[in-house]
């Protein structure tokens, strides 16, 4: 068996963010071909947002405007086959980041089975993420120790790798979520599959 080439790439994103959801699936398919090590960046895109969550018109969006932005997301999601339905509010992602940044600590496997579940309850469960009992139960779900949890919201660290994270957005001129940096190269958007992997290509394989 030939071993996949080792693919490093940064990624900015937010659970609470639906083409943060599709971006990572489609990020996600370049593992049949590397290696994949993600530094995920944490960005809490709404920090306004009550934990009890608000309907999406909260975040001023012109009902043409949502509504086009849902269609283009329902026919990504549909290409993809990756499940999506709209939760219809919007919720503040905060305990969601600093638990998935506590969970980088227990390993690869245990983190994306975390960080996945977290996309899969709110983009296709309509669970409200905010919640910290709901927060407890997905860690529950997925082998996180409840004293990792208690330990991400407590703990001072993570409120800090977060803050260290919106000053490298900041370095890097950061417009929007998701956003890859493969080295030099920056894209945003939850872009096609081959466009992410044209970008692997010439991180791999630099001019």
């Amino acid at each position: 068996m030939v071993e996949r080439p080792e693919l490093k790439v940064t990624v900015f994103s937010d659970y609470i963010c639906p083409f943060c959801y599709v971006g990572h699936a489609r990020l996600m398919r370049l593992g049949e071909e590397w290696n994949l090590r993600v530094n995920w960046c944490f960005i809490e895109l709404h920090p306004e947002t009550p934990v009890a969550g608000q309907p999406v018109a909260a975040l001023g969006y012109p009902d043409a405007q949502w509504s086009r932005m849902q269609e283009n997301l329902q026919r990504m999601a549909e290409e993809d086959d990756l499940p999506f339905s709209d939760p219809g509010f919007t919720t503040n992602s905060r305990r969601a980041l600093l638990l998935a940044e506590a969970a980088k600590s227990l390993g690869r496997e245990r983190f994306y089975r975390l960080h996945e579940a977290l996309y899969r309850a709110y983009f296709v469960a309509g669970r409200n993420i905010g919640d910290p009992e709901v927060l407890r139960g997905i860690a529950a779900s997925v082998g996180v120790p409840e004293s990792l949890v208690e330990a991400a919201w407590r703990e001072p660290r993570y409120p800090e790798h977060l803050g260290h994270y919106r000053e490298l957005a900041a370095r890097v001129a950061l417009s929007g979520v998701p956003t890859y940096l493969f080295g030099p190269r920056k894209i945003t958007g939850a872009v096609p599959v081959t466009r992410l992997r044209e970008a692997a290509l010439a991180c791999a394989n630099p001019a």
